[in-house]
């Protein structure tokens, strides 16, 4: 198995051709060949690489908003930990004052 843009550097440079066009190679090639199909081709495969570079950059500031939320969510988990930590705090004083409460009581009776 070879990656798609294997070179081998042992016998002398590129032995395997690349699967795909970069776009350099797409501008490279529109300056050779000059047919209104080839053009045509080229103008569309242009096009392409300028959709994928517009949605690799508006998945990157996607990024940058998920690590954000991320953020905010972690902040709000370590304060809803306080906020279940000072409710369980008052459930145990309630608890513990109402078992004094109900505590039979000794001694004299008024």
């Amino acid at each position: 198995m070879r990656f798609q843009i294997e070179t081998s550097k042992s016998r002398g440079g590129t032995r395997y051709l690349p699967y795909a066009f970069t776009e350099q190679g797409v501008a490279m090639l529109s300056g050779i060949i000059n047919s209104d199909k080839a053009i045509n081709m080229n103008i569309a495969i242009m096009r392409a690489f300028v959709e994928i570079r517009r949605i690799a950059l508006r998945q990157s500031n996607l990024k940058e908003q998920l690590n954000e939320i991320k953020q905010r969510i972690e902040e709000h988990d370590t304060q809803l930990g306080g906020i279940y930590d000072a409710i369980e705090n008052l459930m145990d004083e309630k608890a513990a004052q109402r078992k004094w409460e109900d505590r039979e009581k000794i001694g004299f009776k008024k």
